[in-house]
This record gives C-alpha cells, structure tokens and sequence, in this order.
C-alpha cells in the first residue's frame, strides 16, 4: 500500500470518528507537497504504518505510554499552577503504548528535515548523539521538568522570542474568522469550562493550526476579561492513529489525559480533556514553538539534549519502563539511532516523492 492509497483509508477512518473541515483538510494535503518536513509532521498514520516493518527490532523495544508523534516543532511553553513558565512536549494526540523507541527516531528524524530546511544549524553526525545523550540522563536521573526560572535561562531567551510578543499575538487572534455557524454544543461546553468567569461573553472563532489535526475542528473563544483579552480553545480528538495502523477493529481510548498526567511534569492547569475536545488556554507563553520562531543560533544541540531528556520525562509516567529501557540501551551496539534514523528518513523521503506526484488535494 503506498502513501496515497494510506491516506485515503486513514481519512475514511478518521471521518467516522470525528467531522472533518474538508477545507482545512485541502490545505493539509496542499502542505504535505510543499516540502518533507510538512510532510512529516502531517503524516504521523503514515509513520505508525511504516516503521514496524522499517526497524523491526527497534519496534519490539520496551514499551512506554509515548507521544507518538514527537517532533522538534512539538513542544511549547505554559504556565503551572504556580504561574511559572514551564517549556516541553506540547501535543499529545497521538499517545498510545509503543516501543520508546518511536519517539526517538522520530524526533531525531524531525532534526534532521529541519536542518535540510535550513532551520537548525546542525552537523547530522551530532543530532543523535545529542538526543540520545539527553534522553539517557533524563532517563538515569529520573526525568526533571524543565522550568524556566532561575534555571534554563537559556532556554527561556530560546522561547521568547518577539513573535511571541503580546502585541503579535493577540493581532494574530483578532485577525482569525468570526464563526459564521454555531459550534457543537459539546465544543462550547468544554471551551465555557474552562473559563474564569461564568457567563462571560465572548467572540467565537475558526482557527487554522498544526499539520498532523489540521481537518479537524477547532474553535477558539476570545473575551475581555478584566482589562485583558483572553483566550480558549477547544479541538477535536479522536484516538490515536496507531489503532488505524494495527488494524484494531475494538474499543479505542483517547490517552491524551493519562499520558500528562503520569509525566514528570509541572502540568498546565489549562489543558483538560473533555470527553472529545482537548480544551486549552491560549496565550503568548501557551503555546507551541515553530522553528521558525526559534532564536537559538550556538544553542541547537543544547536545545535537543533537552528535547531528549523531556522525552524521557514523558516515558518515565511508565513506572515500570525505566529499568527496562536502560538494559535496552546499554545492548545497543555502535551508532543505532543514527542507522535508524536514516532508514526512517529513506522511508519518508520515498513517501513524500509518491505524494508530491500523486497525492490529492
């Protein structure tokens, strides 16, 4: 089965569980021919199909509850319960149980299409090493989350960058499209729990975001609220695209709560899973960093030991993995993540040629 034909099953799939916006769904297949990097972020069915059979091994490794589709343009900042800024994997659609191994080769191979793009400024002989060194500390230290106070200055100059500036922000939220119909009532219970206030007026919008859910709704409500705009929003889930990939005709679960919650983790109160939405807070500091957004020139492979290592504190919420894992890892020989990586990114790249000749819109 090639990736056009994937595709197609996948959204036959998916549209039984959720209702697409074929318009956003166009501009995802439009997206996914404009480059491999795109391509990769959207594909993530794709991926899950691909890679037992790519690393068989690797995909029989220990098992954790995984993101799934980690990728450097996957992770973000927030605030805890506590008001501080806290940096780490932003998106967690696609959690289900699979080898540690998925997230690793997946990210490092998200590292490289970065750099080809010319987002990182990296050697491809480091980016393995990096993360892979990031991810065993993590791993051996028992994860730390990564909070962007006294400590990680670096980090935080990294994620706050001038277009995540109030004033660029909230343009970019008054610019989205006032909704012209009326949001489903489950879409609007879950964006008014979340509220501060109860009863609070606000404007409700259609917003364009992410590549791998882009075709699935999402509403954004925008308030005055005591001197200051705010801002929530509410998108559609369905499991993830692992039970697509297995063929698993049973019971699905959306894991998305169980999976922050069991992390090492300074949670954002903000994020709830409300029976399908995943409702959340929007702000400048809430949200997910785009590499073109990252100001991190010297810093690129400090910047993925510290993906590596919030990897491990999302795998660590599998208390029975850890020990596991490090027997895993100390078996390896030689340059495993990079001979795996490069396999994935064969397999990707092959993908992606079919999709820009052949792929529909």
């Amino acid at each position: 089965m090639n990736v056009v034909k994937a595709t197609r099953q996948f959204e036959d799939w998916l549209s039984h569980r959720t209702d697409l916006v074929k318009k956003d769904l166009r501009l995802k297949h439009e997206n996914m021919k404009a480059a491999v990097f795109p391509f990769l972020r959207a594909t993530y069915y794709r991926w899950a199909q691909v890679w037992p059979k790519v690393c068989p091994e690797l995909a029989r490794a220990p098992r954790v509850l995984a993101v799934g589709d980690l990728h450097v343009e996957n992770f973000g900042t927030w605030r805890d319960i506590e008001g501080r800024l806290i940096w780490g994997v932003n998106d967690f659609d696609e959690a289900f149980p699979m080898a540690y191994t998925n997230d690793l080769v997946r990210l490092a191979v998200s590292a490289h299409l970065g750099c080809e793009a010319g987002r990182l400024q990296l050697k491809h002989a480091d980016i393995c090493d990096a993360i892979l060194e990031g991810y065993g500390e993590g791993m051996r230290a028992h994860g730390r989350p990564f909070v962007l106070v006294e400590s990680h200055t670096w980090l935080r100059q990294i994620a706050e960058s001038e277009l995540r500036d109030p004033v660029h922000f909230w343009a970019k939220m008054d610019a989205l499209t006032t909704l012209k119909e009326p949001a489903p009532i489950s879409a609007i219970d879950a964006i008014e729990h979340l509220m501060p206030a109860r009863d609070l007026q606000y404007r409700l919008a259609h917003r364009v975001a992410g590549l791998g859910s882009l075709g699935h709704a999402r509403y954004v409500a925008i308030a005055d609220w005591n001197g200051a705009r705010i801002a929530r929003e509410a998108k559609a889930l369905v499991s993830s695209a692992s039970y697509w990939a297995m063929d698993h005709s049973g019971p699905s679960e959306i894991l998305y709560q169980a999976i922050i919650s069991r992390a090492v983790r300074c949670l954002d109160p903000f994020v709830h899973l409300r029976g399908r939405w995943i409702v959340r807070r929007l702000s400048p500091h809430c949200s997910r960093i785009e590499l073109a957004d990252l100001k991190a020139q010297g810093e690129e492979l400090r910047l993925l030991h510290a993906m590596g290592w919030e990897t491990a504190n999302i795998h660590l919420g599998t208390k029975a993995g850890r020990k596991p894992i490090l027997r895993h890892m100390d078996k390896q020989k030689g340059k495993w993540l990079h001979r795996a990586t490069e396999q994935m990114l064969e397999a990707v790249r092959e993908d992606w040629k079919v999709w820009k000749e052949d792929g529909y819109i």
